[in-house]
């Protein structure tokens, strides 16, 4: 098969693009550095060099292709970023029609059922509305968990504070994901055949923040690492405080809120909350030690 990956050569793109080419496909990847050009025809892909908000480009690179992973960049532009994230969308679909792609996975997330009160996933939802109106296009929506991997962002506040927290309490559930989990399932996705929209969750865990803690502290020798609950006011701005844009900082602020009330993880929940990835949190937790 031809098919295309967008997002780069990034923690899903590389693994996702890798699992393709050992497939015996054709792969053509995205990327909107040229930087990235010579290590992505390392790997023995070929490298489309612009924008995935121009449909233009869009169009010519998906000509031809079998199938596509859509994946929109996350914090679209620093600003206006739902409005952003959704014109992305608007040209991925533009691009889809006039290039008659008859197969695409995108990259879509828990929550994004919900037309607003999500944070940053809001722009999701109004992409899978666009997708949803393509006649001709079969659609896999692959709503991921929250990446294990933003939790990265935390270390600092390990270091420094000696806690773990956000505005949610200790005993919330979260449903997790490995990006690499997601390449695999994306991988499976955009080789088989089916028809129609569907909605596939991929899930490696589904875990209390408490339980985040415990691990993660475990893993760096700090066994008594507590998760501590911020209001919705403290953790804003404890983001804005540590340079996070204030727009980026209030949707983080309103997803945060979102799986604290339940609503974000719900529609997960009543689909069965499988939890299919191989990578759980104590692996991770493994993992988050190497780099911490």
């Amino acid at each position: 098969m031809k098919i295309i990956v967008t997002g780069s050569l990034g923690n899903i793109g590389k693994k996702l693009t890798t699992e393709l080419l050992s497939a015996g496909n054709q792969v053509t990847v995205v990327t909107s550095s040229a930087d990235r050009k010579s290590e992505i025809e390392a790997l023995g892909a070929v490298a489309a060099v612009g924008s995935v908000s121009d449909a233009d480009f869009l169009t010519q690179t998906f000509t031809g292709a079998d199938a596509v992973f859509a994946m929109t960049p996350p914090n679209l532009g620093g600003q206006n970023v739902v409005e952003n994230t959704t014109n992305a969308g608007k040209a991925f679909a533009e691009a889809f029609k006039t290039a008659n792609i008859k197969k695409v996975v995108m990259l879509s997330s828990i929550g994004a059922d919900l037309p607003n009160g999500t944070g940053p996933i809001e722009g999701l939802y109004h992409i899978e509305q666009i997708y949803n109106s393509l006649e001709n296009t079969n659609i896999t929506f692959l709503r991921a968990g929250y990446f294990y991997t933003n939790y990265y962002n935390d270390a600092p506040m390990i270091k420094n504070a000696g806690i773990m927290g956000s505005n949610l309490p200790a005993n919330t559930k979260i449903p997790l994901v490995h990006p690499h989990d997601i390449a695999i399932a994306a991988a499976k996705e955009l080789q088989k055949t089916s028809e129609g929209k569907n909605i596939r969750y991929i899930v490696s865990d589904f875990r209390s923040a408490a339980d985040i803690a415990e691990n993660i502290g475990k893993s760096i020798e700090k066994p008594e690492l507590p998760w501590v609950e911020f209001s919705d006011d403290e953790a804003l701005n404890g983001m804005i405080q540590a340079g996070v844009p204030a727009e980026i900082a209030q949707l983080y602020t309103d997803m945060g809120a979102g799986l604290k009330n339940g609503k974000i993880a719900s529609d997960f929940e009543k689909s069965g909350a499988n939890t299919d990835g191989k990578i759980k949190l104590e692996d991770f937790a493994n993992e988050y030690a190497k780099n911490f």
